[in-house]
């Protein structure tokens, strides 16, 4: 374990004072009117079915009738008799592009289902297709980077000036765009395109961020929601600062669960029966990565990354023991070169999602503005949590520097919704169980169906039958489970069992893109989406 360091590095008073963002349920009134979408036929391999169109939206929603930016949308039209509406679907982010999201839904769902929706993906402002796409630094992620813990006083100002670098890209090159770049801008961007789809109401289907953001415009127009199922749930008490303090045991307590995995598959990698002592092996190597990257490519910094997926989805266990034993026992760097090259290598597209992932996060709520307050809590957590803690700090150190003033994250409490759906495992990472339990209180009316003992992060459509049936059940009727109140979950579903070791498809990832796998690579945690 590194020591802590020993001074405080005072970063001063680093940004902007907080403005309040006060959710309203008005509508934009459009001089220009919002639609109708020409959809075109954009298919792939994967989704021969899939469209895709443009809408215009205001870069600045309390000036409707100002400067516009355009958002890439896709779509599976519906093909029953029977049509309950628009299903929007997000994965996540913030940052993350949505427009693969419609094939995968609509893939996913009994065909009886899917027939009865259009199902619309689409790219927030700023990400992927849609314009302007932020990408504030290319190559900001290229290896090897500063070891993430920093040694002493001198490490962190390498890593805290790198940040600052970052956030200074931004606002030099995106200037007064960051002010527009919030979850309820991108809320309110979502009721144009309802507009544009010529709907009365959304259904809306959001995984991780995409719950907050599907909370965000429930808030702003509950009148609009018709449905809506919220997968993985983000804590609306904690966004954004805390929330990452959070994550950063759950994801320990996650790589923790991965070595007790690896231990008890001691015959297959060899790296010990000891969940503990395998741990200590996992951090000797990280430690000569450090001395050594492997292939030039992977040092302690690119190691966390690369094992970082595995806390989202175990299916990639495999090929992480893999490359693990490989390195320890065989004294090759290959499969674990390979492994950071599946599920952690950053290219363009990364660089736009990481760009929007810190200027939606950094504008939505506010952050502490003494650096000396970061260096004191991830110290902290690190003494408890060492995985991923100070990665996981550097990853939001432009925060900081933010050059766009910070808002008020708006309370979602709301009794004006029909009935939600809201799905969560008990031992996920990425948005740790309270969230679930937090919405679900602030949500009159809603259901919370919980993945006993479950690790991964997005459950649904991903190989868990009873989760889906309720799933399905909601999208189909409308019904919810009700518990009667007994418990805070209105109904329980066991985890699907941890995988068995196989050997990994070398370069590609784990075998097979079925289930959780398919999902996670949609989702853009490790694996490219199907195409």
């Amino acid at each position: 374990m590194q020591r802590r360091a020993g001074v405080l590095i005072a970063a001063g008073a680093l940004m902007a004072g907080a403005v309040t963002a006060v959710p309203s349920a008005a509508e934009p009134s459009l001089r220009e009117p919002a639609g109708p979408l020409v959809w075109k036929g954009c298919a792939t391999k994967q989704y021969p079915r899939l469209q895709c169109a443009t809408v215009r939206v205001p870069l600045d929603h309390a000036d409707p009738d100002g400067e516009r930016i355009t958002l890439a949308l896709s779509r599976v039209a519906h093909t029953a008799k029977t049509f309950q509406g628009p299903l929007l679907v997000n994965p996540g982010g913030p940052g993350a592009s949505g427009r693969s999201m419609a094939g995968f839904v609509a893939a996913s769902l009994p065909s009886k289902v899917a027939a009865q929706y259009d199902v619309i993906g689409f790219d927030p402002r700023g990400v992927g297709a849609s314009r302007p796409a932020l990408d504030c630094k290319p190559g900001y992620f290229t290896p090897v980077r500063q070891d993430s813990v920093p040694r002493d006083q001198r490490d962190e100002r390498v890593n805290l000036a790198r940040a600052a670098s970052f956030a200074k890209a931004c606002g030099d090159k995106y200037g007064d765009l960051l002010r527009h770049m919030s979850t309820v801008d991108a809320a309110r961007d979502l009721d144009v395109v309802r507009q544009a789809l010529g709907a009365e109401k959304i259904n809306y289907f959001g995984y991780s961020y995409g719950t907050y953001l599907g909370a965000v415009y429930a808030k702003l127009f509950p009148q609009r929601v018709r449905r809506a199922v919220l997968d993985s749930v983000v804590d609306p008490h904690r966004v954004w600062y805390r929330l990452n303090l959070a994550q950063d045991v759950a994801f320990d307590a996650r790589h923790k669960a991965f070595m007790g995995w690896v231990a008890k598959h001691h015959r297959t990698y060899r790296l010990g029966t000891d969940p503990a002592k395998v741990e200590a092996r996992w951090y000797a190597m990280r430690e000569a990565l450090r001395k050594k990257p492997a292939g030039r490519k992977v040092g302690p910094a690119e190691l966390e990354d690369t094992f970082l997926p595995g806390g989202y989805f175990n299916g990639f266990w495999p090929t992480l023991a893999e490359a693990f034993s490989a390195y320890v026992n065989d004294n090759d760097p290959d499969p674990l070169v390979a492994a950071h090259r599946t599920l952690a290598t950053s290219d363009a597209d990364d660089d736009n999602s990481y760009s929007v992932y810190a200027a939606v996060q950094c504008r939505d709520a506010d952050w502490p503005k003494d650096w000396g307050v970061w260096h004191r809590d991830n110290w902290d957590v690190y003494g408890k949590a060492p995985f991923n803690t100070w990665n996981n700090a550097w990853y939001n150190a432009p925060c900081a520097f933010w050059p766009a003033p910070s808002m008020t994250a708006p309370d979602l409490a709301n009794a004006a919704l029909p009935p939600v759906l809201l799905f969560q495992a008990t031992e996920d990472a990425a948005t740790p169980y309270e969230g679930g339990v937090a919405v679900h209180e602030q949500l009159r009316g809603s259901s919370l169906v919980v993945e006993r003992g479950g690790g991964n992060h997005a459950i649904t459509l991903a190989g868990n039958a009873c989760l889906d049936r309720h799933l399905v059940r909601y999208l189909e009727t409308g019904v919810v489970p009700r518990s009667g109140g007994a418990g805070v979950a209105d109904a329980v579903c066991a985890a699907v069992p941890d995988p068995q070791p196989a050997k990994p498809v070398r370069g590609t990832g784990p075998a097979g893109r079925t289930g959780g796998t398919a999902l996670h690579g949609v989702l853009g945690h490790g694996l490219p989406a199907p195409r």
